[in-house]
């Protein structure tokens, strides 16, 4: 049924209300709230570092001198990997694609190997953080896995599994790029009217991701856009907004005059804009105007950096090992506090289909667990899965492989977290947080296998399609024929890594 996921997960905690598997207190009381409190907050931050121009500053690092398409397959490999272990691989891919296309349509390049480079890099980078992705923030909550210990566990298997599928990446697309790159020395001219041009990709928007869909108060998009205003451009504007600028005064009570235009920005808050024919009536004016964007430019400055030092600072209180719902809904609260303007227009864009979902997950999982059914499937795989084994941490690693595929990889930590856990106690308090990371890393990784087993992939490929003049179709076979061995190879290495550990 196309009810998506949020919706589908609502109807089985419905039913399992509905069916009397559970009572109303018990489904009430089986929703986590630290991980919900974790999961908003990072989405907070997140919000406002994209604001703070941080992505703008990943785009500059990706298009800045690039030597041929190789050197371009890198960087977004390198790039989307950190990006997302610190903005969640989901964040990292609305944002990045459209930028990533354009690049590649401007040197004239297949799009296909950046795309996948993205989608796969950013599931890859996501695993080296409890913050990364929706299921390392369960597995950090119910695990309690410090920060620091996580990252230490998991890093270099991110590292070493994202160079692995940089490789497997260039193998696979060397001929297409190569052969890019000699048309370009030759000086062929582009195929087709979807190349872009320079300016295009110089003057790309990196907006903030839309979560939500809600409008803004009074039907007015109050977006958190990371863009100084010119002047020049509000007044060329002047005329569009004119007549609701002159009809109503900011409170909706009565009628004012054509004196002043109003836009608010993440950058210029409130930024007052006179009439050309009075800014423009004495040279004081001019002066004192520039003066004001001066003193605007220091204020935007300001801003930015105490968005970065707050999360640096929320970093910080993880890696010490404080709480870390606490921590990141602190950052959250001490940014919008900072912000000095209403936080409705960034609240919207907070994924509240996301924490809405993880609600109904938990209902769901909780009734499935009192059925009885996955205690005895898991009796009959856990004597040949345990982690004190090549085989069967193999095994476990296959198990883990499939469910993440076909149940999705946060329902797999739900169900199967405290069981890994339970086996891996019984062998040694080490193997505990031994089977936690190996639990991390293969639900991670394996949003790799194929075009549905993540978000993130499903967000390049609609993101893609829908790039108006310049759009790319990834298809499922096209990422199947990639995922596969990519997927197989990164796991089983990162795996010897993170059980090493």
């Amino acid at each position: 049924m196309p009810l998506g996921r949020t919706a589908g997960s609502l109807l089985g905690a419905m039913l399992m209300v509905l069916f009397r598997v559970m009572t109303p207190d018990q489904a009430y009381d089986a929703i986590d709230l630290p991980i919900l409190g974790l999961l908003f907050g990072t989405m907070v931050v997140s919000i406002f570092l994209e604001r703070a121009d941080m992505f703008k500053y990943l785009g500059s690092a990706l298009a800045w001198r690039s030597r041929g398409s190789k050197d371009l397959l890198f960087r977004v490999c390198l790039v989307s990997a950190v990006a997302s272990a610190l903005f969640t691989n989901d964040t990292c891919c609305v944002v990045l694609t459209e930028f990533i296309l354009k690049l590649a349509r401007q040197n004239n390049l297949p799009p296909q190997p950046f795309l996948l480079a993205l989608a796969s890099s950013s599931n890859i980078g996501s695993a080296a953080t409890p913050i990364g992705n929706p299921q390392n923030l369960v597995i950090a909550v119910q695990s309690g896995i410090t920060f620091g210990q996580f990252l230490v566990g998991v890093f270099p298997a991110m590292i070493v599994g994202v160079i692995t599928n940089t490789c497997i990446l260039l193998c696979y697309f060397w001929k297409y790029l190569s052969v890019a790159e000699k048309d370009q020395e030759g000086g062929a001219a582009a195929a087709g009217p979807e190349v872009v041009a320079d300016d295009e990709v110089t003057s790309h928007r990196f907006t903030p991701a839309r979560m939500s869909h809600a409008s803004s108060v009074n039907g007015v998009d109050a977006d958190c856009v990371s863009e100084p205003i010119r002047r020049s451009d509000s007044l060329n504007r002047a005329d569009t907004h004119s007549m609701r600028s002159r009809s109503y005064n900011s409170e909706g009570d009565g009628v004012v005059g054509p004196r002043k235009i109003t836009r608010t920005t993440s950058h210029q808050r409130s930024v007052i804009i006179e009439d050309a024919p009075e800014a423009d009536a004495k040279d004081g004016e001019k002066g004192k105007d520039a003066g004001e964007v001066k003193e605007k430019r220091w204020k935007v400055l300001l801003w930015k950096t105490s968005v970065y030092l707050t999360t640096l600072g929320m970093l910080v209180a993880l890696l010490m090992g404080l709480n870390m719902s606490w921590s990141a809904i602190t950052a959250a609260l001490v940014l919008l506090a900072l912000d000095f303007t209403d936080a409705q227009a960034c609240l919207e864009k907070v994924s509240y289909s996301l924490l809405i979902f993880f609600c109904g997950m938990f209902i769901t999982v909780a009734g499935f667990n009192k059925t009885g059914i996955p205690n005895a499937l898991w009796e009959l795989v856990e004597p040949h899965s345990r982690i004190d084994s090549a085989k069967g941490t193999a095994l476990l690693a296959v198990v883990i492989l499939v469910l993440s595929n076909v149940a999705s990889n946060v329902p797999t930590v739900l169900l199967l977290g405290s069981r890994v856990a339970a086996s891996a106690a019984a062998i040694s308090p080490a193997s505990e947080k031994k089977a936690w990371l190996i639990l991390a890393w293969v639900s991670t990784v394996a949003g790799n296998l194929t075009l549905l087993g993540s978000a993130a992939n499903l967000i390049v490929c609609e993101q893609a399609r829908r790039a108006q003049f310049f759009g790319y179709n990834l298809t499922f076979w096209s990422h199947l024929r990639f995922g596969v061995p990519s997927t197989i190879i990164v796991t089983a290495i990162g795996l010897l890594i993170v059980a090493s550990y």
